[in-house]
């Protein structure tokens, strides 16, 4: 697993078309809070005949955003633009000019094995000619995670591949509305995706291939008003938890505090990952009552969940509540 709190702490991360020319005043301002990631995106909610016009339009708002600093403090999300092709890293970086100090990285959608190559290549020239790390975040939302002859032979060598680079995969993260398209489904507010057994399964094979070595983020929810919006919000981010996800991708701003919410740490589990990991090592047992005297805590099985919930809880604080 991650040994770093950074990993953890993309979050709710907000979609927003990159063309959205209200997105610097509504950062300058803080009017989406003080906790979120921002992703600015070139691909799916951008008409194919104004993707250069999305893209100068994305460059001056974020020169405004980068002016707007110079001038007053205000929170500054992690920023990321999730591109088209791979040859769109290369362009945006040259012509981003000192907007990429904005830049936390890119998000590479539908992943896989025709483009692994050609993206891990640009991440790597990227890198070489900045001054700080450039991260990239893959998407897996296509067939070559679908098709059951192939999904595990897919899966391990796409990671083969990331392995190059894997200190600059922040996060690996599933599209899930793009998986339920294949087969024509879609959830209703009452219901979780991880219900939905051929897309359960799917995201089963990510987390167990990629789960030991990566964060790895929930799929977006579509829902963010009317009835059972929260609810059902809430009950998938229960879901997401259980099942290996860190973070969730967010459409609307209604569902950034909810996330946060669900990824704090209970201080039931907060005191027993800190007990795990300052155990005395000269004692002659490695298995304990926990502080509340409610479970079972051992030393051997429980080290990574312990450093997980410390990483999380500095990230999204602790909740004095089980």
């Amino acid at each position: 697993m991650k040994n770093s709190a950074f990993y953890y702490s993309v979050g709710a991360l907000l979609y927003c078309p990159a063309n959205r020319t209200s997105i610097a005043d509504s950062i300058i301002n803080e009017k989406f809070g003080d906790k979120f990631s921002l992703a600015l995106c070139l691909e799916d909610t951008i008409n194919d005949d104004f993707v250069m016009q999305a893209e100068e339009i994305m460059i001056q708002s974020l020169r405004k955003i980068f002016e707007g600093r110079e001038k007053k403090t205000f929170f500054l999300p992690k920023i990321f633009i999730r591109v088209r092709n791979s040859q769109q890293i290369s362009r945006l970086k040259k012509h981003l000019g000192y907007g990429m100090e904005l830049i936390t990285g890119f998000i590479i959608p539908k992943f896989g094995p025709d483009n692994a190559d050609t993206y891990i290549t640009e991440m790597i020239k990227a890198n070489e000619s900045s001054s700080k790390k450039i991260y990239m975040m893959p998407i897996y939302e296509n067939t070559a995670v679908v098709d059951l002859r192939k999904r595990a032979e897919n899966l391990y060598s796409l990671k083969d591949r990331l392995s190059r680079i894997e200190d600059l995969v922040l996060n690996i993260r599933v599209g899930g509305n793009d998986l339920c398209h294949i087969f024509g489904f879609r959830r209703h507010s009452n219901e979780s995706i991880h219900q939905i057994k051929t897309i359960s399964n799917i995201f089963s094979d990510i987390v167990t291939v990629y789960g030991t070595d990566y964060v790895i983020s929930g799929p977006v929810w579509e829902y963010y008003a009317g009835d059972n919006w929260k609810e059902g919000l809430i009950s998938e981010l229960q879901d997401d938890r259980l099942c290996g996800f860190t973070g969730k991708t967010v459409i609307h701003p209604n569902q950034i505090s909810l996330v946060n919410q669900a990824y704090q740490v209970s201080r039931k589990d907060f005191d027993d990952a800190q007990a795990i990991l300052n155990w005395n090592h000269q004692n002659n047992s490695f298995v304990s009552g926990s502080p509340s005297k409610e479970r079972m805590n051992e030393y051997k099985t429980h080290t990574n969940w312990a450093h997980k919930i410390l990483y999380l809880a500095e990230n999204f604080g602790i909740k004095d509540v089980h």
